[in-house]
């Protein structure tokens, strides 16, 4: 059977002169301008940007919750069948016979520091003892929170967070580039992967599009994770030398006040494009090096002095259970709970008081007691009986809040940060067959992401549940609570060295990843370019800084409780397109690699 070759002749117009030479006008100008744009909206009117976002954001999840989580699971399977099929998963990804450019341990090191290394540091503790505290199985009544029976599922969703779903979103992007990069000697850019279904549609304005919009998701996914890590790394300056003037005392506990993030951000933007400034081959490798080897400190130190029993218990039985679940946790989808639903489910006593029951019932983060305590007046002396049926009639509600809230703004997140990720892995993984890639970046990192859960946030559990903690770890902010957990755990001058190995590691996890992205972003706007002009990484370095600063401004100045929320909105808004394009993504991979096949045979 004979069959046409594929499309490979993609030309990127790029400037032969001037300030963007090597480079797109039209992909850099057009990213720039919706950045600056979004940055002097945040700048100028921070509480209207904060409010507008928010809100879009909410509608855009009203409407769209189902989609992520079904796409999602889609991606993971799809890799599974990819990697599965003989004939797909032996191809190699570059010339045959060509070798790779890293080893296994500097591809390992940077994959996972460019991939997960911030958000481990911050969420290794946050998000179990989260989990342990909410989660659907507790919503639903059948456990009680921060109880022992409640573990299993805050488990469950942990090792979902952070598992084969996650990775999945980041090896679709990163297998589609580099199959096309290097097996057809295409340009390393994400129009490339959209070729085999829109051919040269690509060369024009469309391409240009589908670049600019992996620029924007890469943008907005760094600096949420920049966001966070930068919380995390002045919690923990503040843990080691006790200085307010970085901290915003107002509240119940201290929390990074707008001159410390201001300050960590500058310092670590700075240290990250200087890191850009000298390549993946130095800087970044160097430093992905380092981040592995201090991880394995830390890890070693809860293994010594944490509770590794009872986290390596809590793995066996989590990842049994994941494994049991994995259907239902790709695929159950909440919808919005109407009124007109939520009225008919309620008993014909509560009926009248339907508009004051409704937004304590549907509340997600709430309990029945916190729910009947907010009751007030006449609705408030119905009997206890009524009020269980009428909290019970919102719990489709409750489940959807938690899950648009929680699961999906994970999907949009490591969604937004495709477009980097995969574009880095599909950077360093020339040579490598597509199962290798597979197995390397779906699999092997999320078994390092469950055992430092458990290992890390087991710890925390079990001091909580033990009394050691008495409420300490759960009571601090999602960025202070690895300091706090270290505290209760070990003392002293070790409790020091330990500490200030951590504010180190946040700080060179948080340079790989800006200046990972950085790289990345150069890489777009030059059509695929893998060594980009030192000019460009300054100065996406520096747009990179704006949009973090004003942006966590305009967090504060809103309402001051969570600086990162105008970040997570804007994220979320610019993830969806991204997630279509991503879709599209899968059917050009599926049909180049069945086509391919048959060229083979013929």
């Amino acid at each position: 059977m004979s069959i046409k070759p594929p499309f490979t002749q993609l030309d990127i117009n790029k400037s032969k002169a001037g300030f963007y030479k090597g480079n797109s006008i039209a992909i850099a100008l057009l990213s720039k301008c919706i950045i600056v744009a979004l940055v002097l909206w945040a700048l100028i009117w921070p509480a209207n940007a904060n409010s507008v976002l928010g809100g879009l954001n909410w509608s855009l999840l009203e409407d769209f919750n189902a989609f992520y989580i079904v796409i999602v699971g889609f991606f993971a399977f799809f890799l599974f069948i990819i990697a599965a099929i003989p004939q797909t998963g032996k191809r190699i990804m570059g010339r045959p016979g060509e070798a790779t450019e890293f080893s296994n341990f500097s591809w390992f090191s940077m994959m996972f520091g460019a991939g997960l290394g911030v958000g481990l540091m911050v969420f290794a503790t946050a998000e179990p003892l989260g989990l342990w505290g909410s989660n659907p199985v507790i919503i639903s009544g059948e456990v009680a929170a921060n109880s022992e029976e409640a573990l299993q599922s805050a488990y469950r969703y942990t090792f979902a967070h952070y598992g084969f779903h996650a990775w999945s979103i980041y090896v679709v992007t990163g297998l589609s580039l580099a199959y096309f990069a290097y097996t057809r000697d295409m340009p390393l850019t994400i129009r490339t992967a959209l070729t085999p279904l829109f051919g040269r549609l690509m060369n024009g304005f469309l391409g240009h599009v589908v670049d600019v919009l992996g620029v924007v998701a890469t943008i907005l996914g760094v600096s949420v994770t920049i966001g966070f890590g930068v919380s995390q790394f002045i919690d923990g300056v503040y843990s080691i030398t006790g200085m307010e003037w970085m901290m915003d005392m107002s509240g119940d506990t201290p929390a990074p006040g707008t001159v410390g993030l201001i300050a960590g951000l500058v310092t670590i933007m700075g240290l990250s494009i200087i890191s850009a400034v000298s390549g993946v081959g130095r800087g970044v490798k160097y430093l992905s090096n380092l981040n592995l080897v201090l991880s394995l400190i830390l890890l070693l130190t809860f293994i010594t002095f944490g509770s590794f029993l009872f986290a390596m218990t809590t793995y066996a039985s989590a990842f049994a259970d994941y494994i049991i679940q994995f259907i239902s946790l790709s695929f159950g989808a909440f919808n919005p709970l109407s009124a007109a639903d939520f009225n008919a489910a309620l008993p014909a006593e509560a009926a009248p008081f339907a508009d004051a029951l409704r937004s304590g019932a549907t509340n997600a983060w709430g309990s029945f007691d916190g729910f009947r305590s907010g009751l007030e007046g006449e609705v408030a002396s119905l009997p206890e009986e009524v009020l269980m049926e009428s909290y019970a009639a919102g719990e489709p509600g409750r489940q959807f809040g938690w899950q648009a809230g929680w699961t999906t703004f994970y999907w949009a997140w490591w969604i937004a940060f495709s477009p980097f990720v995969g574009l880095f892995l599909a950077r360093i993984s020339r040579g490598r067959t597509v199962r290798e890639f597979i197995v390397g970046c779906v699999f092997a990192p999320a078994m390092v992401c469950f055992a430092w859960m458990t290992i890390l946030g087991g710890t925390a559990i079990d001091l909580e549940l033990t009394g050691s903690a008495n409420g300490a770890i759960i009571g601090a902010s999602n960025t202070a609570k690895l300091f706090v957990t270290l505290g209760e755990m070990i003392s002293g001058n070790f409790l020091q060295a330990i500490s200030i190995m951590c504010v180190v590691l946040i700080m060179t996890f948080l340079v790989t990843s800006a200046d990972s992205g950085i790289l990345v972003m150069n890489t777009i706007m030059s059509g695929g370019e893998q060594e980009t002009g030192i000019k460009h990484r300054i100065v996406w370095g520096i747009i990179l800084t704006l949009v973090i600063g004003t942006l966590l401004v305009a967090g504060k100045t809103a309402g001051g409780a969570d600086p990162m929320e105008a970040l997570k909105s804007a994220m979320i808004i610019g993830a969806l397109p991204f997630t279509m394009v991503m879709g599209l993504m899968c059917i050009a991979l599926a049909k180049a690699l069945y086509r391919d096949g048959i060229r083979d045979k013929s």
